[in-house]
């Protein structure tokens, strides 16, 4: 598929992959994306996973007809970008493959073997001419493995981006930011901190065009792209509204917190309600970063919490979960225990501000509760962002 003149991209869309990296669900698949620069000197730019070595060989073949590839940067050396380096050199021994120290580390240490002819180290700063076009290497460590670069094409501005700015779903989707979200978030979340630094470098370029290893192309309202990952990486909400995450054993909890949700809707509060028993995990993050109130609500377990809101937790946690205002709810018979092993696990997240009351509900709601609601509300309601974009 032709993007320019002279740039095409020879990836691959996987329709059959049911989880990405073993553990988030992917209904509408993933792409590998690959492409090849043509120009006095030509550069494949990185390759793809196993699954779709095959259709990926044949676009290039397509692409390239009796052409040799110059050069082939490796931007992420992840399997599902990795995968296909060897059979790719074997093919093409002349080829030179562009990485850096690190890049190299890690080939040996997946392929256990020296197939490389040639090998062309690069460092910050450093550029490759191939004729008109010009790749400027940026180096963008733990974003989100250590050794990932992004190479910026100087001559049609085009970032290429490593896993930043992809997404989960086809090559020509239109509903990025969904998916975007919970791709980043789960994926790239916890290294806030690194993605400033490159959005940093990327703010001195001009930049026209984004080329990602999953999902599409961007080339139109970049602004509004480089805004999410400005927000998602500083772990600042997106919107006003309250996010409603429940794991009930026998419905009760979820009686109680639909009945919450009911009273917040009346007061003109955008409420968000996920069922941790049967939602993935990877969609209770996604909007856990995206809303500014939470309200956490679980049965007593085992003299803790209910297994569903514990795995919540820790992922939530582990993506460096913080600035929020969060309200607990338990439910338990005979020994309420969920508050405090919630609350065992927020304590140290960064600015996390418990709202008061904390409500535990003995069996079902009962009248005490729903009068503990009311002023929770108003906690609520005081809580969280007063704008619709709350930085």
């Amino acid at each position: 598929m032709k993007i320019t003149d002279s740039l095409v991209y020879v990836g691959v869309e996987d329709k059959t992959l049911d989880l990405f990296e073993g553990q988030y669900p992917i209904p509408n698949g993933v792409t590998y994306n690959s492409y090849v620069i043509l120009d006095d000197k030509i550069a494949i730019m990185d390759t793809v996973d196993k699954r779709g070595q095959d259709i990926w060989l044949k676009n290039i073949e397509a692409v390239l007809k009796d052409k040799i590839p110059d050069y082939l940067v490796v931007s992420h050396m992840e399997p599902d970008h990795g995968a296909s380096i060897q059979i790719l050199s074997e093919k093409y021994p002349s080829m030179k493959i562009v990485g850096n120290v690190k890049t190299f580390t890690m080939m040996e240490q997946f392929f256990h073997t020296d197939f490389i002819q040639q090998k062309m180290i690069v460092k910050e700063g450093d550029t490759l001419c191939l004729g008109k076009h010009n790749l400027q290497f940026i180096m963008a460590p733990m974003v989100h493995w250590p050794e990932v670069m992004m190479s910026y094409e100087q001559h049609e501005k085009t970032l290429f981006s490593a896993d930043a700015f992809g997404t989960f779903g086809s090559f020509d989707q239109e509903l990025w930011e969904e998916e975007a979200r919970r791709y980043y978030l789960n994926i790239v979340g916890k290294y806030g901190l690194q993605v400033q630094n490159v959005l940093k470098k990327a703010k001195m370029l001009d930049i026209q065009m984004i080329c990602p290893l999953h999902g599409p192309v961007l080339n139109n309202h970049l602004d509004e792209y480089i805004h999410h990952y400005c927000l998602w990486s500083q772990y600042q909400p997106e919107e006003s509204g309250v996010l409603i995450a429940y794991a009930s054993i026998h419905g009760n909890t979820k009686d109680a917190v639909m009945y919450l949700a009911h009273l917040l809707e009346m007061q003109g509060e955008t409420v968000v309600m996920h069922d941790l028993c049967r939602t993935d995990v990877s969609y209770v993050v996604a909007d856990a970063f995206r809303y500014d109130r939470l309200i956490l609500a679980s049965s007593s377990y085992d003299g803790g919490v209910f297994c569903p809101m514990e795995t919540l937790l820790h992922h939530l946690k582990s993506k460096n979960f913080q600035n929020r205002d969060i309200a607990l709810i338990e439910n338990g018979t005979w020994a309420p225990s969920a508050i405090k092993a919630m609350n065992e696990i927020l304590e140290p997240m960064k600015n996390i501000h418990i709202m008061e009351p904390t409500v535990t509900i003995r069996s079902t709601l009962s009248e005490k509760n729903k009068a503990e609601f009311q002023i929770l509300i108003k906690s609520i309601m005081e809580g969280g962002c007063k704008d619709e974009i709350c930085v």
